[in-house]
């Protein structure tokens, strides 16, 4: 049966600023647009429900939350009637992807007078525990993958260390030499052809491992601010909060100029070890603190080129692009599994509510 939003809930707002709940303690959680906050010895919802991010950074995201709780005023209450599970409310918001209601230039915000009109299908409440209890495992099989990639990652991370000690400290004692002698930072010049892959710093932030979600555009179509590289440089990302981006692109291409190409001498460095080192923790903890710019804080240039890197014998970091390959590999077959359950939970949110 296809009813409105409001047939189901109904909406409330909180006065609770972040601020009230310093100093405080309790038994009672209360939750912001990033989530818990902390405990307070009051709460404003007798039974659980769906709150709604309102305004600011991520607005229309859902949390569902437990009965005893509050939430802070950038948050909105979805209280559920009677016809009504939680859970299923709950499935129901994140499907109508509430995002695109926002209005306002500088703070986005949204309103329940603009979607309460929504519809969706209203299922008995037996029906809607089952439907409840199939997403939940079609989640749980979404997160036991997501968990897998993760560690994999760390295994890598923690094999680099192993091998080669934290980056920067060198308790190993490995030679040194400054990085942009042994890796130079070359925008390249040249001939494009018609079609040619362009790479930004959402493709960075979307890649999985090595592996770059790229897209073609027309030689016409390019700017001056673009870069050329070749499938011998790495990618770097010189702007914060992307300083540990790094990618290793498999076809020749362009980039935007936020990314700097850097193209490793073969027989002194290998370019999966370089990846890898400016991927580090100990890297970014440090490159972090040396960032210029309040509107678009971004590494200096100057600095980089007097950084230096460690040099283990290029023996050794082949092994650990093996290692990496064969993780990467891993991956892959992760990554598929992972993309075939998402696809899976999608189909069964537009079966369940479209």
């Amino acid at each position: 049966m296809k009813v409105k939003l409001e047939n189901v809930c109904e909406c409330g707002s909180s006065n609770l600023r972040q601020s009230d709940t310093a100093g405080k303690s309790g038994d009672y959680p209360i939750y912001g647009a990033s989530g818990y906050i902390g405990n307070v010895d009051f709460y404003h919802q007798e039974r659980p429900y769906v709150a709604v991010v309102k305004d600011g950074a991520g607005v229309g995201r859902a949390m569902l939350l437990p009965a005893k709780s509050s939430v802070i005023g950038t948050m909105q209450y979805l209280l559920p009637k009677g016809n009504v599970l939680p859970e299923y409310l709950y499935y129901v918001i994140r499907h109508m992807h509430l995002e695109k209601y926002f209005s306002g230039a500088t703070i986005p915000h949204i309103y329940f007078r603009d979607y309460k009109t929504e519809t969706f299908n209203l299922e008995p409440i037996t029906c809607q525990a089952e439907i409840v209890t199939v997403l939940h495992c079609a989640e749980a099989i979404i997160s036991a993958r997501q968990q897998q990639l993760q560690k994999l990652d760390e295994l890598v991370k923690a094999r680099f260390v192993e091998m080669f000690g934290e980056p920067l400290i060198n308790t190993k004692g490995w030679g040194t030499r400054p990085i942009v002698e042994v890796a130079p930072i070359k925008p390249l010049h040249g001939n494009l052809s018609d079609k040619v892959w362009l790479l930004n710093l959402d493709a960075i932030e979307s890649q999985t491992g090595n592996v770059l979600f790229k897209q073609r555009v027309r030689s016409a179509e390019i700017n001056a601010s673009t870069v050329y590289f070749t499938t011998e440089n790495i990618l770097y990302s010189k702007l914060r909060p992307y300083l540990n981006k790094v990618v290793m692109p498999d076809e020749d291409g362009i980039a935007t100029s936020e990314l700097i190409p850097m193209c490793p001498q073969a027989d002194k460095l290998d370019r999966t070890y370089l990846c890898y080192w400016l991927r580090s923790d100990a890297f970014v903890k440090h490159i972090s603190e040396k960032v210029a710019g309040a509107k678009m804080p971004r590494v200096s240039m100057d600095y980089f080129r007097t950084m230096s890197i460690e040099l283990p014998p290029i023996k050794l970091q082949e092994q650990f692009a093996s290692f990496v390959e064969q993780a990467d590999r891993s991956k892959a077959v992760v990554q598929k599994s992972l993309d075939k359950a998402q696809l899976l939970f999608d189909s069964l949110m537009q079966e369940f509510f479209g």
